[in-house]
């Protein structure tokens, strides 16, 4: 018999429905944050290890382990069951909490080893978030309330995470497993009430088509089926993802470099900002009703954000603009494109070629790529001697990857709309979801 929870939210109202599945999926996403950001919050100057700036050795160690998550999540989240979700979710953070004990215990330079193991299990959390929600009517807008997690709760639980630092006479390495403890009776609360969202509905798979566990054989032919147009989105979403890490991970250096030395409240105000501006755009695409508008649609948003990357960094460069405009802008820009990948843009796809497939296995198969990026971008700054000059980085960053993005969107662009011309596309009729 289900859960009396999940037999309302059956008959709830789509208003009602939506605005329970994103508290919760916002706040379950949210919690996990505090189990993988707060680090960044310290500087650790003074340490090196051989020879390498020690930050950037916790950075790449985490991202590692959190790209090698994503690797075995393609086909972890591929092929994982409805019921055990929430139970693998607190499983999963549970370890990555370990993992930031014995980060405060060992000393440094020895400890880095344990961000890889707190970023290992991290990675598939967000896919097994994701399959709650994909497959729906309103995908869109419960997508973009979780990804308003991941855009907000870096920047809060930066600000927890410095506040402990100036206030709390918590050290740089107890700092992250604190912040931690102060998370698990939410989390808890947020994962119980996620795992009483229902199955879409009978509607819901006519429209958006149904979404089930997919072995090696479905996967192998959706890759034959799409190969190049595939590559092209998760080329374009590897440089999304080089860029938003930047911006995030070195945001105190960059903030700091700007003159917003100390100020921790100026990473929650802007992402607040972010969140908005990225949430307000996307959420929006589920009022369109047809597959094939909604996808080529997403292609637009994603092209326009690679121009306000391009444009507001000139604009910086010459003074049109001062710095807080300039980090709230080029985040607009970065997180319209990489939320519209999460709501719309592979939903839609799905939906609209009616393949065997789950959105979690496209995004982690761009995932995966996007963080072993990262990685690579990370190695090569340290190999390469570069100098501490974050914002030169996010500068430099942000004009590459806005100019070739938008030659390889465009690309894209061009190949699914010869793929849809080629082919008569019959979408369910309105009616029938109406009619539910």
């Amino acid at each position: 018999m289900p859960p009396r929870i999940s037999v309302r939210l059956e008959q709830a109202s789509p208003a009602v429905f939506s605005a329970y599945c994103i508290a919760a999926s916002f706040g379950v996403y949210f919690c996990m944050y505090a189990f993988r950001k707060p680090f960044t919050a310290g500087t650790f100057s003074g340490v090196e290890l051989y020879g390498l700036d020690y930050k950037t050795v916790l950075v790449v160690s985490q991202v590692l382990g959190y790209t090698l998550s994503k690797f075995i999540g393609i086909r972890f989240i591929a092929e994982a069951r409805p019921g055990r979700r929430a139970a693998s979710i607190v499983a999963l953070i549970a370890a990555a909490h370990a993992a930031l004990l014995l980060f405060g215990v060992v000393p440094s330079p020895y400890n880095f080893v344990f961000l890889f193991l707190n970023g290992l299990p991290l990675g598939m959390v967000f896919g097994l978030v994701l399959g709650f929600l994909e497959g729906r009517r309103v995908t869109e807008a419960l997508s973009a309330g979780l990804c308003a997690s991941f855009i907000v709760s870096s920047g809060a639980v930066k600000t927890v995470g410095q506040a402990l630092l100036l206030w709390g006479g918590v050290s740089e390495y107890w700092m992250p497993f604190v912040t931690g403890l102060v998370f698990w009776p939410p989390l808890l609360v947020c994962v119980w009430l996620l795992a009483q969202i229902p199955a879409p509905t009978q509607a819901d798979v006519a429209l958006r088509a149904e979404r089930t566990p997919i072995d090696r054989v479905a996967r192998r032919a959706l890759l034959r089926r799409h190969g190049v147009g595939l590559l092209l989105l998760v080329a374009v979403f590897t440089l999304l993802t080089i860029l938003r890490s930047v911006r995030d991970d070195f945001a105190v250096e960059v903030w700091s470099a700007l003159g917003y030395d100390k100020t921790p409240s100026v990473f929650t105000i802007s992402e607040t900002l972010v969140m908005f501006a990225a949430i307000a755009i996307n959420g929006l695409a589920f009022l369109i009703p047809d597959n094939r508008t909604a996808f080529f649609t997403a292609i637009y948003t994603i092209l326009a954000g690679f121009v306000v990357i391009g444009l507001v960094t000139l604009l910086y460069l010459g003074g049109g603009v001062d710095g807080f405009t300039y980090m709230v802008v080029v985040g607009i820009g970065a997180y319209v494109p990489y939320v519209a990948f999460h709501t719309t843009l592979f939903e839609r796809m799905i939906a609209l070629f009616r393949d065997r497939a789950n959105l979690g296995y496209l995004m982690y198969l761009a995932d995966a790529f996007g963080y072993l990026g990262y990685v690579l971008v990370l190695l090569a700054k340290d190999v390469a001697s570069f100098e501490a000059n974050y914002l030169r980085l996010l500068i430099g960053a942000s004009l590459a990857v806005s100019l070739a993005s938008l030659v390889m969107m465009g690309l894209a662009y061009f190949y699914f709309r010869r793929q849809t011309d080629a082919a008569r596309f019959e979408q369910p009729a309105l009616a029938a979801a109406h009619g539910s």
